[in-house]
């Protein structure tokens, strides 16, 4: 029985060892000439509170600030027909859901 809960307790140990590093590593940043592109060629819609719009963002880094982001909690009115955030409108297209910056360059022409 103590070698059951020794085994049980070092799974478990283990388990938090690798859901720590992997929160802590950190995301590589999206270049500024990139994020820049990104920006001129699309709108992002996305909300407070918004995990899947925050993991989006955290994507540029502190560069995320040349992206045009509407935050549809603050600016209701200019989020008729987005009905999931996140929501990327790409040449008049709706895309929904996190993107890689790799495939947000394919579609934006980057």
């Amino acid at each position: 029985m103590k070698k059951r809960s020794l085994i049980t307790i070092l799974v478990i140990l283990i388990v938090i060892i690798i859901s720590v590093i992997v929160l802590v590593k950190p995301h590589p940043e999206t270049s500024e000439e990139t994020a820049k592109c990104i920006g001129q060629n699309s709108e992002l819609y996305g909300q407070l509170g918004c995990r899947a719009c925050q993991a989006q963002e955290e994507k540029f880094g502190e560069n995320k600030k040349y992206l045009n982001i509407i935050d549809c909690w603050f600016e209701r009115e200019k989020c008729s027909g987005i009905e999931y955030t996140p929501t990327w409108i790409i040449n008049g297209e709706k895309h929904v859901g996190v993107y890689s910056i790799e495939k947000l360059k394919e579609l934006t022409g980057c």
